[in-house]
C-alpha cells in the first residue's frame, strides 16, 4: 500500500498542512509531558529533536524506498513494470546515473500517478543516494539527505 503515496506527492499544499498538524499535534504530545517545565517548542523544533521528517518528506521517503525495492528485488511485479531506467540514445555520462524515465501525461491528475510521480522523485535524489547497494545503506543515506533538506540550519 505504499504507493498509494504516490497520490499524495503532488497533492495541493492545504491537504498536506493538514496531516502535518496531525504530526506536529503528535510531536507536542510524546515530547510536552516529558518536559512541562520548558515553554512550548516550535512544531519544527519537536519533529528535529524527535527525529521525524516533515509529511512531505516522509512521502518522498517512503516513495523512494519503495522505489529503491522494486528496482533491486523486481517485487512487486505490478510496480516494478511501472518503473524503466533512462537509456540515453548516445552514449553520454548519464547513462550511469541510474536515473528513470518520466513518461508523458497531459493532465495534472495525471502527474499524480505512480508511474510519473515516482521517477520525478526518484530523479531528484543524489546520485550517491540512488547508487546505494543496500537497502539499509540506502535508507541510512536517504534519510540524512530528506533530514538536512528538510531541515537546512542543521
Amino acid at each position: 500500500m505504499y504507493y498509494v503515496n504516490s497520490i499524495l506527492l503532488g497533492c495541493p499544499q492545504k491537504h498536506i498542512a493538514r496531516l502535518q498538524r496531525v504530526q506536529n499535534a503528535l510531536a507536542r504530545a510524546v515530547v510536552q509531558p516529558q518536559s512541562r517545565a520548558l515553554p512550548l517548542s516550535s512544531s519544527s523544533h519537536l519533529l528535529k529533536q524527535l527525529h521525524w521528517l516533515p509529511i512531505d518528506w516522509r512521502i518522498r521517503f517512503k516513495l523512494s524506498t519503495l522505489t529503491f525495492k522494486a528496482l533491486h528485488t523486481g517485487r512487486p511485479k505490478y510496480l516494478t513494470d511501472l518503473l524503466h531506467l533512462h537509456k540515453p540514445t548516445r552514449s553520454m555520462r548519464s547513462l550511469y546515473t541510474q536515473m528513470l524515465t518520466v513518461p508523458r501525461h497531459n493532465l495534472s491528475f495525471g502527474s499524480r500517478a505512480f508511474r510519473i510521480s515516482v521517477p520525478k522523485n526518484w530523479n531528484t535524489l543524489p546520485l550517491e543516494v540512488r547508487q546505494s547497494n543496500s537497502l539499509p545503506t540506502f535508507r541510512n543515506c536517504l534519510k540524512t539527505f530528506c533530514f538536512r533538506s528538510a531541515y537546512p540550519s542543521s
